[in-house]
Protein backbone atom coordinates (compact mmCIF):
# COMPACT_ATOMS: atom_id res chain seq x y z
CA UNK A 1 0.00 0.00 0.00
CA UNK A 2 0.79 3.62 -0.93
CA UNK A 3 0.08 7.01 0.55
CA UNK A 4 -0.44 9.40 -2.64
CA UNK A 5 -1.44 12.92 -1.91
CA UNK A 6 -1.88 15.79 -5.07
CA UNK A 7 -1.12 19.48 -5.18
CA UNK A 8 -0.77 22.35 -7.33
CA UNK A 9 -4.35 22.56 -8.66
CA UNK A 10 -5.95 26.32 -8.83
CA UNK A 11 -7.97 28.45 -11.44
CA UNK A 12 -6.35 29.56 -14.28
CA UNK A 13 -7.13 31.27 -17.75
CA UNK A 14 -7.19 28.98 -20.84
CA UNK A 15 -3.89 28.94 -22.46
CA UNK A 16 -2.48 28.74 -18.90
CA UNK A 17 -0.34 26.48 -17.54
CA UNK A 18 -0.20 24.34 -14.28
CA UNK A 19 1.79 21.59 -12.61
CA UNK A 20 0.72 19.09 -10.53
CA UNK A 21 2.20 16.88 -8.14
CA UNK A 22 1.44 13.27 -7.03
CA UNK A 23 4.00 13.05 -3.62
CA UNK A 24 3.83 9.33 -3.11
CA UNK A 25 5.12 7.81 0.86
CA UNK A 26 6.58 4.40 -0.22
CA UNK A 27 10.19 3.06 0.14
CA UNK A 28 10.66 1.67 -3.39
CA UNK A 29 8.83 4.26 -5.47
CA UNK A 30 10.12 2.17 -8.52
CA UNK A 31 8.08 -0.52 -8.04
CA UNK A 32 4.87 1.34 -8.73
CA UNK A 33 3.38 2.39 -12.05
CA UNK A 34 1.83 6.13 -11.24
CA UNK A 35 -1.24 7.28 -12.85
CA UNK A 36 -3.22 10.57 -14.17
CA UNK A 37 -7.19 10.62 -14.07
CA UNK A 38 -9.44 13.45 -13.89
CA UNK A 39 -13.35 13.88 -13.50
CA UNK A 40 -15.12 16.53 -14.26
CA UNK A 41 -18.93 16.90 -13.06
CA UNK A 42 -21.61 14.78 -14.88
CA UNK A 43 -18.96 13.45 -16.89
CA UNK A 44 -16.98 9.41 -16.23
CA UNK A 45 -13.62 9.04 -14.90
CA UNK A 46 -11.07 9.90 -17.53
CA UNK A 47 -7.48 8.15 -17.95
CA UNK A 48 -4.86 10.64 -18.68
CA UNK A 49 -1.32 9.37 -18.37
CA UNK A 50 0.76 7.19 -17.16
CA UNK A 51 4.71 6.68 -16.06
CA UNK A 52 6.31 3.39 -15.62
CA UNK A 53 10.24 2.45 -15.49
CA UNK A 54 10.63 5.09 -17.75
CA UNK A 55 7.58 4.91 -20.08
CA UNK A 56 4.98 7.04 -20.75
CA UNK A 57 1.56 7.03 -22.13
CA UNK A 58 -0.83 9.81 -22.58
CA UNK A 59 -4.59 10.14 -23.98
CA UNK A 60 -5.57 11.76 -27.48
CA UNK A 61 -7.50 14.37 -25.39
CA UNK A 62 -3.97 15.94 -23.78
CA UNK A 63 -1.58 14.82 -26.15
CA UNK A 64 1.29 17.36 -26.97
CA UNK A 65 -0.46 19.59 -24.04
CA UNK A 66 0.72 17.73 -21.10
CA UNK A 67 3.46 15.89 -19.95
CA UNK A 68 4.30 13.95 -17.27
CA UNK A 69 7.69 12.83 -15.56
CA UNK A 70 9.08 11.55 -12.33
CA UNK A 71 11.38 13.03 -9.62
CA UNK A 72 12.68 9.66 -7.78
CA UNK A 73 14.43 11.37 -4.78
CA UNK A 74 11.34 13.54 -4.01
CA UNK A 75 8.92 10.33 -5.05
CA UNK A 76 6.72 12.70 -7.03
CA UNK A 77 5.45 12.40 -10.20
CA UNK A 78 4.47 15.47 -12.39
CA UNK A 79 1.87 16.43 -14.83
CA UNK A 80 2.67 19.62 -16.67
CA UNK A 81 -0.52 21.10 -18.24
CA UNK A 82 0.25 23.71 -20.99
CA UNK A 83 -2.36 25.08 -23.01
CA UNK A 84 -5.35 24.79 -20.92
CA UNK A 85 -9.15 24.83 -22.00
CA UNK A 86 -12.33 25.21 -20.32
CA UNK A 87 -12.39 21.28 -20.69
CA UNK A 88 -10.11 20.63 -18.75
CA UNK A 89 -11.65 21.85 -16.03
CA UNK A 90 -11.73 18.84 -13.32
CA UNK A 91 -10.59 17.23 -10.25
CA UNK A 92 -7.34 15.39 -10.99
CA UNK A 93 -5.98 12.54 -8.86
CA UNK A 94 -3.68 10.20 -9.14
CA UNK A 95 -3.33 6.32 -8.96
CA UNK A 96 -0.10 3.40 -8.02
CA UNK A 97 -0.51 0.02 -9.14
CA UNK A 98 2.09 -1.90 -7.30
CA UNK A 99 4.39 -3.92 -9.71
CA UNK A 100 2.97 -3.03 -13.14
CA UNK A 101 3.78 -1.47 -15.97
CA UNK A 102 1.18 1.30 -17.65
CA UNK A 103 -1.07 -1.48 -19.60
CA UNK A 104 -2.51 -2.23 -16.56
CA UNK A 105 -5.18 0.04 -15.23
CA UNK A 106 -5.58 1.20 -11.81
CA UNK A 107 -9.10 -0.59 -9.68
CA UNK A 108 -10.73 2.44 -7.58
CA UNK A 109 -11.73 -0.29 -5.09
CA UNK A 110 -8.36 -1.98 -4.74
CA UNK A 111 -5.36 0.50 -6.00
CA UNK A 112 -3.76 3.20 -4.14
CA UNK A 113 -5.73 6.84 -5.24
CA UNK A 114 -4.98 10.36 -4.04
CA UNK A 115 -7.41 12.52 -2.67
CA UNK A 116 -7.51 14.75 -5.92
CA UNK A 117 -6.51 18.75 -6.69
CA UNK A 118 -9.03 21.08 -8.53
CA UNK A 119 -8.04 22.52 -12.03
CA UNK A 120 -10.54 24.99 -12.93
CA UNK A 121 -9.78 27.18 -16.35
CA UNK A 122 -11.89 30.27 -17.46
CA UNK A 123 -12.91 30.80 -20.40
Amino acid sequence: EVQLVESGGGLVQAGGSLRLSCRASVSRFDDYAIHWFRQAPGKEREGLSCISDGDTTYADSVKGRFTISSDNAKKTVYLQMNNLKPDDTAVYRCAAVYFADCTVLPDFQNDDWGQGTQVTVSS
